[in-house]
This record gives C-alpha cells, structure tokens and sequence, in this order.
C-alpha cells in the first residue's frame, strides 16, 4: 500500500505513520513541523519520505501531494490525524479560536482531499478521517465546544465527498480515549490548555461519562486503519468507532489508569 499520513509529527498521526511502515505500508508522513517530521521518518523506516506541509495553504496541499505521490508512484490511501482543540468556555470563544479549529479540523481536511482526489480516484484508494467520540458518540463536552462542532462538520464533509466521489472510499473513524504512544508519539491534544480550568471541568466530564477511565492500545488503532485501507474497492466502509472496554468510574485524575491520567496530565 502507499499511504499518506497527514499530521504525522506527533501524537497518534505519528503512530499511524510508524506502524503502517512497520507492517509494510510505504508512506509519506506529512505535518508542519520538519524536525519532529523528520525523526518520525527516520523512525519509519527508509522508505519513509518526510514532506512538510500546512493543511490551511491549498497550494501547500497540492505540492505536498505530488510530491508524495512522486515518490510512492501513486497513492492508496490517506490517513487525515489532524485537530485541533481548544479548551475554552464557549462564551469566551473568540473569533480566532473558532476559525483555527475550522481551519484545520474541516477547511483542511477538504483542501487536502481536494489535492489528493485525483490520485485516490486513479486507484480507487481510501481516505481515513480520524474523528471523535464528542462529535458523535457521546454528548458534547463542555470546555471542547469548538473542537465538538468542527469534528461534527468534519463529519458531514466525509459524507459529502463520500456522495460526489463514491469511486473513492470515505471512512470516517470515530475515536475514543487512546494515549498513543510514549514520548512525542503520546497524545498531544492538552498542548496549551488551561489546567486550572481542566481541574474544574474535569468532574464534569466524568459525571457525565465521557471520559472512561482507560484508555485503548495505540496498536488497536494502526490495526484497524490498516484494515479499512485495505478494503477493496467493491465495498466501502462509511465509520468505524474505537472505545476502550469499560473501567470502574473514576472521580479524579488521580483514580485514572496511568495511560488514561496522561490524557489529562500537564
């Protein structure tokens, strides 16, 4: 298979990126940030071809592309990993939280399938969007409005492209509580927030259930897209959902699994 993983630098992109290559996939590992980028590729293996990339820029998008597309001869699938997610109350959203997570969780998960379409509908490829329990499966989380509403966006997207392109196969992969791996590989999802106010939701959101107190492996998850890559192009896999089994309910961070506390751990 020849595979590209978008936002591949960190977190379960870079999981993604590295286990494909591990179980025999050539991939092209894509993010913004070269250094990061360039470490995952060399972790990948030789083949592995590091190319940087801004899913806001179109032109960006396109070079990218072809320059995957150049060097794996053609392009099977894509895995689109990245989010972005602001901690915030929604009153005190502002207009530049809102369109930063538009911008990446929706507008670039379009522009890039935009570039890349031509080369999934040659090969009757797939293309993975990585989405969340918050968006679907549970109820909203509160301090996560932004990130909430544009996976759901991000969701009826991969719908649209699914009704105008059904050549290529659309899967949307719905994901829960996973930590990743270690190091820069582990979830970076909490870069940034505000930990004060993440002491004070967190209560909340378990309460509500919406957080399960483990975690799934980060292999479960490189299995599972690599089985929906691999579906042939006579059938078409519209979701997929990934949740931990069941845990006794946590009332803390600290009742957490140490997997699971680092989701949460600053």
């Amino acid at each position: 298979m020849r595979i590209i993983v978008v936002g591949a630098s960190t977190g379960l992109g870079r999981c993604l990126g590295i286990g494909l290559s591990r179980r025999g996939a050539q991939v092209a590992l894509l993010a913004r940030r070269r250094e990061l980028l360039s470490d995952a590729a060399t972790e990948a293996g030789p083949s592995a071809r590091a190319i940087t990339c801004d899913v806001t820029d179109q032109d960006a998008c396109r070079d990218a592309v072809e320059e995957a597309a150049q060097h794996l001869g053609g392009v099977d699938g894509v895995v689109y990993c990245p989010g972005v997610g602001v901690l915030s109350r929604i009153e005190h959203l502002d207009a530049a939280a809102w369109r930063r997570t538009f911008d990446t969780n929706v507008v670039g998960a379009s522009l890039f399938t935009a570039a890349v379409l031509p080369h999934l509908a040659a090969s009757n490829g797939t293309a993975v969007y990585l989405s969340s329990i918050s968006a679907s499966f549970t109820h909203p989380w509160p301090g996560l409005a932004s990130y909430t509403v544009t996976k759901a966006a991000m969701d009826k997207l991969v719908e649209a492209w699914r009704v105008e392109h059904p050549e290529v196969g659309f899967t949307r992969l719905v994901v829960g509580d996973c930590a990743g791996g270690e190091g820069i590989a582990s979830s970076q999802f909490m870069t940034g927030w505000d930990m004060d106010l993440l002491g004070e939701l967190f209560p909340t959101w378990m309460s509500r259930g919406l957080l399960s107190g483990t975690v799934f492996d980060q292999e479960e998850l490189v299995h599972v897209v690599e089985s929906v890559l691999r579906c042939g192009a006579s059938a078409a896999i519209p979701t997929v959902t990934m949740i931990p089994r069941q845990s006794p309910a946590a009332t803390s961070i600290t009742d957490l699994d140490p997997p699971s506390a680092a989701l949460l751990d600053s």
